[in-house]
């Protein structure tokens, strides 16, 4: 009998649990004459409106990655959209395809703002969005692109940049946005002397800023796949790895404090 009240106690537990999982779903829009597709990631356990994370990609384009991080984003309990810089389909594992797409993004800094905006504007239009708390996350060029949507007065509480250019805040007086900028220390395509400027120029507008260096963590040390791409720069460190999120939840609780 103590078996049976147990199932029944039990199994409606079991039944609510597996009603609630991430749900991910395409949208396509279009910034200009590029079709874009991006892609939504929300848990349904969670009711109501709530905090809206824009998620860029590296230069590689809107690959499987840029999804996960969207869906572990989900999990947090944020509904998250993994924007689409290059256009639909656009994806590559080559170095020189990747470089070139994102240095014409690159080329002109205002339509690399607009373009992220306009990923931006679909997670504000989500029903279940608080557009009052949004804020945004890149890799590697995606952290370069986070960057441009704060020095553009994009409507983020914060933005997070893993392993990228640090593109300095030029001819800005201030930015309203909250940086957090996780980096390799060995990184080499982000030498000391980008460091050094990058932090001049974001004192001398006094922004809320802070910039945490990895000791011993190169370019892409978020991405567990990063060394099968060929170049000596690129690798994953698992340490570096899980600490850079741990602060990036740490961030996001200042910038969205539950209520009570």
């Amino acid at each position: 009998m103590l078996r049976v009240l147990s199932l029944l106690f039990v199994v409606p537990f079991l039944v609510s649990v597996s009603h609630a999982e991430v749900k991910t779903k395409k949208i396509a829009y279009e910034h200009g004459d590029a079709k874009l597709e991006g892609v939504l990631a929300w848990d349904d356990s969670f009711e109501g409106k709530r905090p809206g994370v824009l998620v860029v990609h590296e230069w590689w384009g809107l690959n499987d990655y840029a999804e996960l991080r969207a869906k572990e984003l989900a999990k947090l309990g944020y509904v998250a959209f993994a924007l689409d810089m290059y256009g639909k389909g656009q994806v590559t594992t080559h170095p020189s395809q990747a470089g070139e797409w994102a240095g014409k993004i690159r080329e002109n800094t205002q339509a690399w703002r607009e373009r992220a905006l306009a990923g931006l504007d679909v997670l504000k239009r989500q029903d279940n969005v608080d557009t009052a708390n949004m804020a945004a996350v890149g890799y590697c060029f995606g952290g370069s692109t986070v960057l441009q949507l704060a020095y553009a007065d994009a409507p983020l509480k914060g933005v997070v940049s893993f392993h990228g250019a640090l593109v300095p805040p030029k001819e800005i007086e201030k930015i309203d946005s909250s940086v957090l900028v996780c980096h390799g220390a060995s990184d080499s395509f982000v030498p000391a002397e980008q460091v050094q400027t990058f932090e001049k120029e974001m004192q001398a507008i006094n922004a809320d800023y802070q910039l945490v260096s990895y000791g011993g963590a190169r370019h892409g040390f978020t991405n567990p796949k990063a060394g099968d791409f060929g170049i000596e720069n690129l690798k994953y460190d698992e340490n570096a790895d899980k600490r850079s999120w741990s602060l990036m939840q740490s961030f996001f609780g200042e910038l969205f404090p539950k209520k009570n």
